[in-house]
């Protein structure tokens, strides 16, 4: 099976071809004929090394890749009985990757409850394009369990996970402050942000004038500006981080760390935020599409910022 993948930890020049044992759909699993992967800033975590489990010694290649779209080719025995799921239907999957375990594969294994069928508007690119994002910003809203008329600030609104807050968020009935630089405040306003607040603005004093000097019910910080945007939280309020961070809060503030991979196998979610993409009610943005043998140059890419939207690898 080819797959791409590092055999040494690093820059996005150790991305390459490696041919690995082709998997096999086992007990309430599903193997999926990959067409298309999405490139994610965790991708660049795990072919760091960083990338806390998989970050011992090389023995096999390491395969990065968290969002895949296909079409399944081979299903395991004992699917949970209220899945059915065919040879040949088309489907996009969330990988919580693992060695050589990722989605840069040709063919991937997940369990069942890690799939859903592909969203009636899409293809496998933009299939590729949402999961993982739209799933990290879905389990930090639970998490902070905002109640309607709620106030929620959050950082990087035009990147995926800030954008996905945006929308859910405001779906949710809660008023949301984001902040986006001015020619794309149109952008952020579309995905139901109330307010939007200039980039390079003091985001904690624009929020704390927005709501009365009071601050944020919370804070969502997926742009990860740190100390620079706690002020934007009301005392008592909470804080959903999203990669580490070094900030101690303080006057009572709540954290809570989202960690998505946790989450692979929450089909409910899944299949609501599918159903979401499907009814146009999310936000699906492809930035460019690639040959899975130019991984490294996507990469190279997506570390450059810039981009708005995905960039896809296609097998």
């Amino acid at each position: 099976m080819r797959a791409i993948g590092v055999r040494h930890y690093g820059g996005p020049e150790e991305l390459m071809a490696v041919d690995l044992p082709e998997p096999h759909a086992g007990p309430g699993q599903v193997r999926i004929r990959v067409h298309a992967a999405a490139v994610n800033p965790v991708d660049a975590i795990i072919r760091s090394g960083s990338f806390q489990g998989n970050d011992g010694e090389i023995t096999s290649a390491v395969v990065p890749g968290t969002d895949v779209s296909g079409v399944i080719d081979e299903v395991g025995s004992d699917l949970p009985e209220s899945m059915t799921l065919l040879v040949g239907d088309e489907v996009v999957g969330f990988v919580a990757p693992s060695g050589s375990h990722g989605g840069y594969s040709e063919f991937v294994v997940l369990p069942a409850e890690s799939l859903v069928a592909l969203p009636t508007r899409g293809d496998h690119v933009s299939g590729a394009a949402f999961l993982s994002n739209a799933l990290t910003a879905e389990m930090a809203l639970e998490g902070l369990h905002l109640e309607p008329g709620s106030v929620l600030a959050v950082t990087g609104a035009t990147g995926a996970v800030g954008g996905y807050l945006v929308e859910l968020a405001s779906a949710r009935g809660v008023t949301v402050i984001a902040d986006a630089r001015p020619e794309e405040h149109a952008i952020v306003r579309a995905f139901g942000a109330h307010h939007v607040v200039d980039r390079d603005a003091n985001f904690g004093a624009e929020v704390r004038k927005l709501t009365d000097g009071k601050g944020a019910d919370a804070l969502a910080d997926p742009a990860a500006r740190g100390a620079a945007a706690f002020e934007a939280v009301a005392d008592g309020g909470q804080l959903a981080l999203f990669l580490p961070a070094d900030l101690e809060p303080r006057r009572g503030v709540r954290v809570f760390q989202s960690y998505v991979m946790r989450s692979n196998r929450r089909h409910d979610a899944i299949e609501a935020l599918a159903g979401r993409v499907g009814r146009g009610e999310l936000t699906v943005r492809v930035a460019d599409t690639l040959p899975a043998d130019q991984a490294s140059t996507a990469h190279r890419r997506m570390e450059a910022g810039g981009l708005r939207g995905r960039l896809i690898l296609t097998f």
